[in-house]
Order: C-alpha cells, then structure tokens, then sequence
C-alpha cells in the first residue's frame, strides 16, 4: 500500500482546481471506458468543501481513502467527505459516474449527515430496485447539466437532493439490519411488501404470518422491535393512508372510497376512520379541501 504524500492537491472538481463560485454546486463526470480502455487513475487529493459520490456500476475500482485500499466491484457507491485524502482508479471497462455536491446541498437538511460521517463503500447488488432508481437519477443530472436551461439550478439541486435520499435510505436500512439482525430485518421487509400488495383485502395478521412461514406472535415481535408498532397497526395504518390520499384527491364518494379499501359497509367505515383518526371521513374531507389537518 502506498502512503499519501503529506501535502495533498486540492481540487474543487474531480482533476480539476478551477474555483467554486456557484452558490449551489452539483458537478457529474461520466466514467467512460471506451475513452480509456486500459483504466484511469487519479492521484491522491482532497476536496474543499465537496462531497464525492463514485458511482461504479460496472468493472472494478480500487479506492485508497486516508491509508485504507478498498477494492470494489461494481455495482456500488464511494461516499467521501470533504478534506479526506483519496485517489481511485478504474479498470475492467468500469462505467459509471462521479458527482461533486457543494457543503451547503449537504449541510441545508440534517438527513444527509449520517452518509458522510465517514468514508464508506455501499454495495448496490442487493438493493436492484434502488439500482435503477438511481441510474435513472444520474442520468437525468447528467443530461440536465449538459446546458443551460430555464430552471436549471433547481432541477440539478433537486436532482442531487433525490440522489443523497435514496443513498441515506440504503445506509439507513443496511445499519437497521446490522442492529437489528438479519433475518428480523429481512422478515420486517417482506411484511411490509407483502402489506402494500393486499392492505385492500385486509388480510388479518394470521394470514401475512401464514404466507412468511411465522407465528402471529413472532411477527408482530419484529413489527414491535422494527417499528415500535404491532403488525395489526401496521396493516391498519397503510390502510388509512390510502383513504386518506383517496379523500383527499379523489373526487369519489365516501362510500365508493370505503368499497374501494374493502368496506362493504360505509358506516362502519366511517366508525373505523373516525375512531383512527379522530374526524369522520367528510370532515377529514372538509379540511383537507380547505387545507386545514384534523
């Protein structure tokens, strides 16, 4: 391993000195194979001021960060916080991207804090959907970056914002696992798909434990550990959502919205929704349409 040299260059762009003068700065570099295809490499540095995000999506990367070597093959995620030393090089065919943020994109919501509170590596192989969430992202920023456009800054920080969300979640879930274990992490998650699939049906807690192999007890346990909330509640409470999204934009009945969720009987919808949550349906209605909350 080679050490860093003590005085490290100091770029504001990925290679590049040139000054920051954008108060919201989102910089996206392509890693291009066909441009080099033996690799590419760029020497140790810190950044002033910049969060790094490497995107490798396919081949191989080699990372040194402080006096670290991570090797890593794609698809995954450097995260690197300002004034860190690394270099990075890329090989066999990698493709991806590198995005430069601007402190301020970071620093303006305190959500963003736990991903840059060390430099880290997040594997993306697990998380498919995530993957292509984010591919999608990251070409939108690169194609909205191009030129300049009405909007432009907005989009580029939004854009950035989105990117940074989808990777605290990632990390969130992967550190819930690694407290929380595994396999109750893994059971937690197939709940919770398996509730937006047929919350409509209100399949009680006996049948979502049948079709995850658990007992009732069991799985209420993970919900309670996970959620701080049991896995009738949960069920409960994804049903409620989507009546109150139902009331709120759409212009159909009560009752045509409770037939909708699987009530077949519109008044003891409306007990449920009230006793839930403390207005009836129609009321609920009423303030949202005058932009008031229960």
């Amino acid at each position: 391993m080679k050490t860093l040299p003590r005085e490290m260059p100091r770029f504001a762009l990925y290679g590049d000195n040139a000054a920051i003068n954008n108060a919201e700065f989102v910089h996206i570099e392509p890693i291009l194979p066909y441009e080099r295809p033996k690799g590419w490499h760029v020497g140790p540095h810190v950044h002033r001021g910049l969060y790094q995000l490497v995107f490798l999506m396919t081949g191989r990367a080699t990372a040194q960060v402080e006096n670290m070597v991570w090797q890593c093959d794609g698809p995954a995620v450097i995260a690197i916080p300002p004034t860190i030393p690394h270099s990075c090089g890329f090989r066999d065919q990698a493709d991806g991207w590198v995005v430069s943020i601007d402190h301020r994109i970071v620093a303006s919501l305190n959500l963003f804090a736990p991903l840059f509170e060390r430099p880290q590596a997040l594997r993306l192989q697990e998380a498919p959907e995530v993957r292509e969430r984010l591919t999608a992202l990251l070409r939108e920023l690169a194609a909205e970056a191009r030129g300049p456009r009405y909007g432009q800054p907005l989009m580029v920080e939004w854009l950035a914002r989105g990117i940074l969300l989808l990777l605290v979640r990632l990390d969130t879930e992967r550190r819930l696992a690694d407290e929380s274990g595994r396999e109750d992490f893994e059971l937690f998650s197939a709940f919770r798909a398996l509730v937006e699939q047929h919350y409509r049906e209100q399949w009680l807690v006996a049948r979502y434990a049948e079709e995850l192999g658990v007992t009732p007890a069991r799985l209420s346990r993970v919900c309670e550990k996970l959620a701080d909330k049991s896995a009738f509640d949960m069920a409960q409470g994804r049903l409620l959502l989507e009546a109150c999204r139902k009331l709120t934009y759409m212009p159909a009945s009560i009752a045509s919205v409770g037939e909708e969720l699987g009530f077949r009987d519109p008044a003891y919808f409306s007990r449920l929704f009230k006793k839930l949550m403390g207005v009836t349906p129609k009321q609920f209605r009423e303030r949202a349409l005058h932009g008031t909350t229960p």
